[in-house]
């Protein structure tokens, strides 16, 4: 490589004036201006109050006029806010005391002249109602308080919190807390208020299929086989039937206990072991089964208007799932799915 040898030519060394600098002199406008622009405080103001007149010259952006919209002027179905976390209380179906921590959402409708809501309004209403003991008259208390005072149509509050029920083990007669993930939805839409009940249930599905193959190998060839189970999921939505009897959290669990009895345990001792693989062999289910045994019990409640199964059998043989989804009635009809709903049904310890 040839290397050239010589004094490194600048601007200067070309025979041609320094180059100036392209930006003005900062320093020298900053000196210029330095009367005019203000000193602002980096403390904050502890002791700072606000009167009604300062808080009505605070600028409210989202109650601006339609000319600050941005985008289509188009009505908004839902807008709101979701996974406020609060404590509430509950009443037990044995009128037991309970006291759960809620994840909330709360939406209303939007329209189209309207640039945007006071999402704190519907945080407010909570929490003057956060001492009373929640049920579906309670929220639709709530309901109708933030739907007054940001002036929507239609609106839509959804509660999750994980429920407990003290259960018995099989055999061994030991007590331990199964947790429900248990969510209330009230809705308004068009002037039709529903109330929906969804609770996950885990239970155990035997394969029937593996079943049959472990016993033919035992038969004919007296080779110790054992079926594939795994543990499954079911999301059940109900909505319940104006008028009638409450149904209670413990109702939904004992309908499922009977459609499906084979409920991942609590506590277990090797008798109840021994007892869960008995239960398990009694009830083989494919995901199919497990679709129209909820479905056969759910029809039977006259508490229960439209509901929705959708079942995932998380599968030990496969590297995929077996899902099933049945509806009855039009609230749950859709020709669409969210890409993630399945994924949402995985139980983890």
């Amino acid at each position: 490589m040839t290397m050239i040898s010589g004094p490194i030519l600048t601007p200067t060394t070309q025979n041609s004036k320094p180059i100036q600098p392209v930006t003005p002199d900062v320093d020298a406008i900053l000196a210029t201006q330095a009367e005019a622009y203000p000193v602002f405080s980096t403390k904050f103001p502890e002791g700072f109050e606000v009167d009604g007149d300062y808080i009505a010259s605070l600028p409210d952006l989202q109650n601006e006029s339609e000319g600050l919209i941005n985008g289509a002027g188009q009505r908004i179905q839902h807008v709101g806010i979701s996974n406020f976390r609060l404590p509430v209380r509950f009443q037990s179906r044995d009128s037991s005391k309970l006291q759960l921590e809620a994840a909330v959402s709360g939406t209303v409708s939007l329209d189209a002249s309207k640039r945007g809501i006071n999402m704190s309004r519907i945080m407010r209403t909570f929490y003057r109602h956060a001492e009373r003991e929640f049920d579906f008259a309670v929220i639709e208390g709530v309901l109708d308080e933030y739907k007054s005072d940001l002036e929507s149509f239609d609106a839509r509050i959804q509660m999750k919190f994980s429920y407990p029920r003290e259960v018995r083990s099989l055999r061994s007669g030991l007590y331990g807390y199964q947790y429900y993930e248990v969510a209330f939805e009230l809705s308004e839409i068009d002037g039709v208020r529903q109330r929906i009940i969804h609770i996950d249930y885990v239970y155990s599905s035997t394969c029937p299929c593996s079943l049959e193959l472990s016993e033919h190998a035992r038969k004919n060839r007296r080779q110790l086989a054992t079926p594939h189970s795994q543990r499954s999921v079911a999301r059940i939505s109900v909505v319940e039937t104006p008028g009638v009897d409450k149904i209670w959290i413990e109702d939904l669990v004992d309908l499922c206990l009977r459609a499906v009895p084979t409920e991942t345990q609590v506590m277990v001792k090797r008798e109840d072991e021994q007892a869960f693989a008995e239960l398990n062999a009694a009830n083989p289910i494919f995901v199919e089964d497990a679709a129209r045994l909820f479905c056969e019990h759910l029809r039977l409640d006259s508490r229960i208007g439209d509901f929705r199964v959708i079942a995932s059998h998380q599968e030990s043989l496969h590297s995929h799932d077996a899902v099933s989804i049945l509806t009855e009635g039009r609230t749950f009809a859709q020709s669409s799915l969210d890409p993630n709903l399945f994924k949402t049904l995985f139980h983890v310890g």
